[in-house]
């Protein structure tokens, strides 16, 4: 528990020196393209998903929330995806 705080300390740490945004978006997937490692959602949006998120844990038509930032430049990056019930 220490271990996960601390992590998300320096994660929100990093993002807040960046410029970036945290943002967060509830939607269903609509198809999962393993080899880009990335998911497709509903309202068209395609997210990639960093190496620490395995793309194998979904499936589409599973709802999910899917937190991220993007940086002054415009950069994404993914910092979770779960899913919603």
């Amino acid at each position: 528990m220490k271990r996960s705080v601390i992590i998300a300390a320096a994660i929100f740490a990093v993002a807040s020196s960046t410029g970036a945004f945290a943002k967060g978006i509830t939607d269903t997937i609509k198809s999962v393209d393993k080899k880009g490692d990335s998911i497709t959602l509903m309202s068209g949006k395609v997210v990639r998903l960093p190496e620490k998120i395995e793309v194998e844990r979904f499936k589409a038509g599973e709802k999910v929330r899917v937190n991220y930032s993007t940086t002054k430049a415009g950069k994404t990056t993914v910092s979770s995806v779960r899913p919603v019930m």
